[in-house]
């Protein structure tokens, strides 16, 4: 028997036909008059995703390379940078940071929950010089998700400090408006709410950022954010583009359009939703104490029972790929993805597999609990409408 898969990860995530279609046509050559108005259209839509009179730019990259890309153009050695630490991410700017040079005073936060916002104002308050402020909006590995739009606020008081937000699993989950809520730089990847293969990141940068990027005195050559800009004015990337990922992208972005900003917002909130609520059903724990991200649920496993096997068993058996826990957590949680190309019946199906795994493994279940918990909220969502 064939054993028919589905992709309930937090990345890669399910990439829609029509994308995929868009991206399997001929390829062009990304200096020609033929992908000039396609990166045109990409660009104006990925303004429109992040609520932005600002460029975005578009890396070759993963999410990764735009977060180095968000130190190394806007810093210099030696200077003074506050990160938000809740997390494996949370981790990763303070390694990056760290890896150039900066001075990186950490806000620790234990992991599942949200930072305390006065927390950050008070480092502010103590440290005048703090260049720069990192926060992930939604951090993948503990499904967790900051008040960016409080800590937006906050620093938009320091005329000298910028607000640099990774949005890589957030994005397209959540209502992230970022000019209103004062986000100097913030990052993106192709692979999660953008419902398309990796190796894309996108970048935004405001006025007051890219003032800062002149005084930057950091090495850079592939991630140069101002021949990025320089080049995106003319409808190219400064390097070889990724043809056939742009290609997806403004496909992916022209269903997004279609769906409209308020109902994706709505689609996401719902799902997550629905899945916190089956799982506690089941007679599970959800893992973030905080506020719960609209990307990726995190789920504690039961006592007794090792998440990763949890994990491995919906993947071979159910086919079903879901995510296991990170670093300390690996384990002790495993995370349901609820992001980008995803439905009421994703949600279902995750949930059915979560109650047959956890009957298989021992722990009591009541088969169709969790399920009926989700077509629940899911019917009387369709009957508000």
């Amino acid at each position: 028997m064939v054993l028919k898969k589905y992709l309930l990860a937090p990345g890669p995530t399910p990439v829609p036909p029509e994308v995929l279609i868009s991206m399997a046509l001929p390829i062009i050559h990304h200096r020609s008059p033929d992908f000039v108005p396609i990166l045109d259209s990409a660009k104006k839509g990925l303004q429109w995703i992040y609520q932005t009179k600002n460029d975005v730019l578009i890396l070759c990259s993963t999410g990764t390379g735009g977060m180095v890309s968000a130190v190394n153009n806007f810093f210099s050695q030696g200077e003074k940078v506050l990160v938000i630490n809740g997390g494996k991410f949370g981790e990763r700017w303070v390694k990056i940071a760290q890896a150039y040079g900066l001075n990186v005073i950490e806000i620790p936060v234990e992991w599942g929950y949200s930072v305390d916002v006065n927390r950050v104002e008070e480092e502010l308050k103590k440290n005048s010089d703090i260049k720069g402020v990192f926060i992930q909006a939604s951090e993948t590995s503990t499904g967790v998700y900051h008040d960016i739009e409080t800590v937006g606020k906050i620093v938009k008081n320091y005329e000298d400090t910028l607000f640099i937000v990774d949005s890589i699993s957030a994005l397209v989950a959540h209502d992230i408006k970022t000019d209103e809520w004062g986000i100097d730089v913030m990052v993106s990847g192709s692979q999660k709410g953008f419902m398309l293969p990796p190796g894309l990141a996108f970048i935004s940068v405001s006025d007051k950022a890219w003032k800062r990027n002149e005084k930057s005195k950091m090495p850079r050559f592939y991630f140069n954010l101002k021949k990025e800009r320089e080049n995106l004015a003319k409808n190219q990337t400064n390097f070889t583009s990724a043809v056939s990922l742009i290609i997806g992208l403004n496909e992916a972005l022209k269903l997004m359009q279609k769906e409209g900003l308020e109902n994706i917002f709505r689609r996401h909130s719902l799902l997550a939703h629905a899945t916190r609520e089956a799982v506690k059903e089941i007679g599970l724990n959800l893992f973030p104490k905080g506020t719960p991200s609209n990307a990726v649920t995190a789920i504690e496993a039961p006592k007794g029972i090792d998440g990763q096997v949890i994990y491995k068993t919906l993947r071979e058996k159910h086919g079903v790929t879901a995510a296991g826990g990170q670093d300390k957590l690996k384990g002790k949680v495993f995370r349901f993805a609820h992001l980008g190309y995803a439905d009421k019946f994703d949600v279902i199906v995750g949930i059915s597999a979560l109650e047959m795994t956890l009957k298989e493994l021992g722990f009591p279940v009541t088969f169709g609990k969790g399920v009926a918990k989700a077509e629940e909220i899911f019917s009387k969502e369709e009957n508000q409408k």
